[in-house]
């Protein structure tokens, strides 16, 4: 039986320590983005449905963590009474996609529903929002039930909360931010921001296209359209 000397053994023992701290070590952490806004606001819809959508695509939604924020320009009153920019039918869609992301907190499912519904917004088709969930196939009884219930009134306050703690302060929606730091007018150019915010190794393809992109945009003099609060 062949036997292991003390080089052999102190080389074995090197290997392992340095697969175990490569097992072991963490991934670069993801980007942090945010989008605060409303469901009735224009700009908001066409964001959504024209713009953020592209997180899914080439890869890109393995480094972002993307938390999506309804209530925008809304004014909260005595913490019961919520008021929103667009009356009460931008406060039932708001809820109703507060609901969705608490239902469906897996990102592919709640965007897939919040995004039908913005789609219907820009079709000026929103009372038919009911619809997604049969274009979906999702069942209603989720939304109903924390619609219903008050559940989704308590989720539109801690978004109230959320966005009324943003340092610096919201100013209009789509608000969107990169690492807490808001893009202002350059939202639509929330890729490149991304993409230079993160430190990983292992970009993804939608990353690896953008450095012309990134040269190109004239951030001094973006033409993009904002719902400024009242």
């Amino acid at each position: 039986m062949a036997s292991y000397g003390f080089p052999s053994l102190l080389l074995l023992s090197c290997i392992f320590v340095f697969a175990s701290a490569t097992l072991s070590s963490p991934s670069s952490p993801k980007v942090s983005l945010a989008l605060y806004y409303e469901t009735l606001c224009p700009y908001c819809s066409r964001f959504v449905f024209n713009h953020l959508s592209k997180v899914f695509e080439n890869g890109l939604i393995t480094i972002i963590d993307l938390q999506l924020v309804p209530y925008g320009n809304a004014i909260t009153k005595g913490n019961v009474t919520i008021i929103c920019q667009h009356g009460p039918d931008e406060c039932m869609l708001n809820t109703v996609e507060a609901c969705a992301i608490d239902a469906w907190p897996d990102l592919t499912e709640h965007f897939k529903f919040i995004s039908c519904i913005e789609q219907l917004v820009i079709e000026n088709k929103s009372k038919e929002w009911e619809s997604c969930f049969m274009k979906l196939n999702f069942h209603p009884n989720p939304i109903i039930e924390c619609y219903n219930s008050g559940h989704g009134k308590e989720l539109e306050l801690k978004y109230a909360s959320m966005t009324g703690s943003l340092n610096p302060p919201i100013q209009y929606v789509p608000w969107v931010t990169v690492n807490d730091q808001p893009l202002h007018l350059d939202y639509e150019n929330f890729i490149s921001y991304v993409c230079n915010a993160y430190k990983g190794t292992t970009v993804p393809e939608a990353c690896e296209h953008l450095t012309q992109q990134i040269n190109s945009v004239e951030k001094a003099n973006p033409s993009y359209e904002v719902c400024f609060a009242d």
